[in-house]
């Protein structure tokens, strides 16, 4: 998009979060190439209608020259008339008209990655619940020294090729046959997918939340991967794929909401998160020795970090939320990360994770006695009496958005 035409979009980014309507664009905006299905998709995910125009606004400052004069096109189409004549005010030279048939101009649009039938998940036909669990890719890579990331200086991720380079996750199978086990014995449906790129993570979890769980309790998200930091305005945080492209943690947990996914409303929805927050290593403060019980972690432990992103935002984040008449979107969520949002997170290539580890010894050891939240805490308290190298530490921690106390069902 030329420059012009973004600082545009700046100036009116107030009243575009308060007065666009999203789901009436969409369509429009998929038809004439402006946005990838994918990036529709995501728009939909995004939470409330004003989170959807914020990410709607964001997508399209990333896209071709032809993008701006095509939105305001979609605004006439679907009535949003005043929104329309506000921004072509500040830009005279925008063609509202599509380019002639004698010379067709066609929008600048990203290609997805081209991928073989194998790279596609394929969908059970059955009504259980995927419940994702993220394996380590089996292709040698670089050590985490090596890793490196290369972004766009500015704007969306390029969805058409990533460099990438993510260090094999050595121990982290280990952790996701301890968690299979752990849920199975806790009476879950345990379905396991592996090395998954970031368009299939959202693929399995929109996949998930269209299925009907009326005919059960709980639902339990894990992810096991290398992780970042990245700019959000709920949930810190994101994910990567085996393509080096990531899916930042609020959007996770946004498709199993209370809005998103019906059949899941007043029901807890679980996430874990055993995956980096971002690139610093924790050296501690030092204490008493009544304070802790040292426990040194192994000569081949490593981290899950990535250095970090960011993606653009130039929407004010501090306008007001729409009125809710329901339950609060993110009500029932809790989500549990393995690390400090901003730090690594520290894995065991024998023995797994620090966090799963010690996660699966709580919940064999309390499930039948402790609520959730207690357990989460007894691993915190865990696994902060760890040292990498007998240097590094970690600390776990959850937000927590649940009701009510959450106990598991350990009895067949």
């Amino acid at each position: 998009m030329e420059e012009k035409h973004k600082k545009i979009l700046q100036r009116n980014r107030t009243n575009l979060v308060r007065d666009l309507d999203p789901s009436k664009l969409c369509d429009g905006l998929l038809e004439k190439g402006v946005f990838t299905q994918d990036m529709i998709d995501e728009i939909k995910s995004s939470g409330t209608r004003r989170d959807q125009a914020r990410q709607l606004v964001r997508d399209l400052e990333t896209r071709g020259s032809r993008a701006f004069p095509l939105f305001l096109q979609c605004l006439q189409e679907t009535g949003q008339h005043s929104l329309a004549e506000i921004l072509q005010n500040g830009a005279p030279t925008a063609q509202l008209q599509p380019a002639t048939p004698t010379q067709p101009v066609r929008p600048v649009v990203q290609p997805l990655p081209v991928s073989s039938p194998m790279d596609v998940d394929k969908q059970s036909k059955d009504a259980v619940p995927v419940y994702p669990l993220q394996r380590p890719s089996t292709t040698p890579t670089p050590s985490p020294e090596k890793e490196n990331i290369r972004t766009r200086a500015q704007g969306r991720t390029r969805r058409d090729s990533i460099q990438s380079k993510l260090s094999n996750r050595k121990g982290s199978n280990i952790d996701c046959d301890k968690l299979e086990r752990r849920f199975q014995a806790l009476n879950f449906i345990v379905e396991v997918k592996t090395n998954l790129k970031q368009r299939q993570i959202k693929h399995e979890l929109s996949a998930l939340s269209k299925k009907d769980h009326s005919q059960y309790d709980c639902c339990v998200v894990i992810m096991l991967s290398h992780g970042t930091d990245v700019r959000h305005n709920r949930f810190p945080g994101a994910v990567y794929g085996v393509d080096g492209q990531h899916v930042p943690v609020q959007n996770i947990t946004n498709y199993l909401n209370g809005q998103h996914c019906p059949s899941l409303q007043g029901k807890p929805k679980l996430f874990f998160i055993q995956a980096c927050g971002g690139g610093e290593k924790d050296t501690g403060f030092e204490v008493s020795p009544d304070e802790v019980e040292p426990s040194i972690g192994g000569a081949d432990d490593q981290t899950d970090a990535i250095p970090m992103s960011s993606s653009s935002d130039s929407l004010s984040m501090s306008d007001e939320p729409d009125a809710r008449v329901t339950l609060p979107t993110p009500s029932d969520i809790l989500v549990s990360y393995s690390t400090f949002p901003g730090y690594v997170s520290w894995r065991d290539t024998q023995s797994g994770s620090w966090y799963v580890e010690t996660m699966d010894r709580v919940l064999e050891e309390n499930a039948a006695t402790e609520d959730l939240v207690r357990m989460l805490m007894m691993v915190n308290q865990e696994v902060s009496q760890n040292s990498a190298k007998g240097l590094y530490k970690q600390m776990p921690g959850s937000f927590n958005f649940l009701r009510k106390l959450l106990y598991f069902q350990t009895q067949k």
